[in-house]
């Protein structure tokens, strides 16, 4: 309990000093004291001894001067700062053999780092891109994203767009029926943004100036690598050059050619991926489709052959030449 003659203390520091003590200390500063009963109004002054007792009259208070008053306080603190210096030398005494024996092999320290959760995969995506200078390449496998994915793409690539990178990116053939894509490669033209599409792509992956790359480490996304390793990076970069010479720009014409005995394009790779023995399952995630639509296309080229059973499909399918018009001339 306080008693009734004490001072209440304000809830600040003294390097928080409040207006009404600034005023007062400087007042008393200007006049050589101030009046007890005046600086009642700011109890913090007596509190942090910036303001004593006037030995001559006790209902004054006289200053402390401001270097007295600094030097109180700054001799702790450089007290404190001389001791943590003294515990870094120590650190770094110790740990001086440990930082010569990690200098010899420089090449390989943090070259690949696991990135758990999608909070800090995102996180060290966008350091990539703050830190990117010229260049990103990304394949994004599957069919037409989101809107959801598509806003946050076309938010990313603002900042992109604005510095003048070059980007290049891959999607799959399916993504063509996606309005919203097609929509965000128009959107993208303005920057130095380039989108291709290719029938089949590998897994998801992200290149940023040739030095750091992504890649995903498990099925469910929520497990990444962030690879830093020049030989690494460098092979990433040449695969995602060879696919994206093959692939089409999204936004010119068709990749598939016409239809043969009433089987589209997209209904010939399903047939090759099924006399190659690949379930829907796998056909659809290789295509970048959904099972259903892919069951629908299998369907359609069971109709066109007069096939009756699964079995027999694959043997229509090899017996009808629909493939050749694939193959390389």
């Amino acid at each position: 309990m306080t008693s009734k003659g004490s001072i209440r203390a304000h809830p600040h520091s003294v390097a928080e000093l409040c207006e009404e003590g600034k005023r007062l200390y400087a007042d008393a500063l200007r006049s050589g004291r101030v009046a007890r009963a005046e600086a009642a109004a700011a109890p913090c002054l007596v509190e942090f001894a910036l303001l004593h007792p006037d030995p001559d009259d006790p209902e004054w208070l006289r200053p402390v001067p401001p270097t007295t008053a600094l030097a109180q306080r700054l001799r702790p603190i450089e007290r404190e700062i001389q001791d943590r210096r003294s515990v870094a030398i120590e650190l770094t005494e110790v740990f001086e053999p440990f930082l010569a024996i990690s200098a010899q092999d420089r090449s390989t320290v943090h070259s690949i780092t696991v990135l758990e959760g999608s909070e800090r995969i995102n996180a060290s995506i966008k350091v990539a891109i703050a830190e990117c200078q010229s260049e990103i390449l990304t394949v994004q496998p599957g069919g037409g994203r989101s809107e959801e994915i598509l806003r946050e793409a076309v938010r990313r690539s603002q900042t992109v767009i604005e510095r003048g990178i070059r980007m290049r990116t891959l999607y799959q053939h399916t993504a063509r029926h996606s309005q919203g894509t097609i929509a965000y490669a128009e959107y993208m033209r303005q920057g130095k943004v380039e989108v291709r599409t290719l029938e089949e792509l590998i897994e998801k992956l992200m290149v940023f100036d040739r030095a750091v790359a992504f890649i995903p480490a498990q099925e469910d996304a929520q497990v990444a690598l962030e690879l830093r390793h020049p030989g690494l990076v460098s092979y990433l970069a040449n695969v995602f050059e060879q696919l994206w010479q093959r692939a089409s720009p999204l936004l010119e014409e068709a990749p598939y050619g016409p239809p043969t005995n009433g089987i589209t394009g997209v209904q010939r790779s399903i047939a090759r991926l099924l006399v190659e023995g690949h379930v829907d399952e796998a056909i659809a995630r290789r295509l970048g489709m959904n099972v259903r639509t892919c069951r629908a296309h299998i369907a359609k080229i069971a109709a066109a052959l007069g096939s009756g059973s699964r079995a027999q499909l694959g043997y229509l399918i090899a017996q009808s030449g629909i493939l050749e018009q694939d193959k390389p001339q």
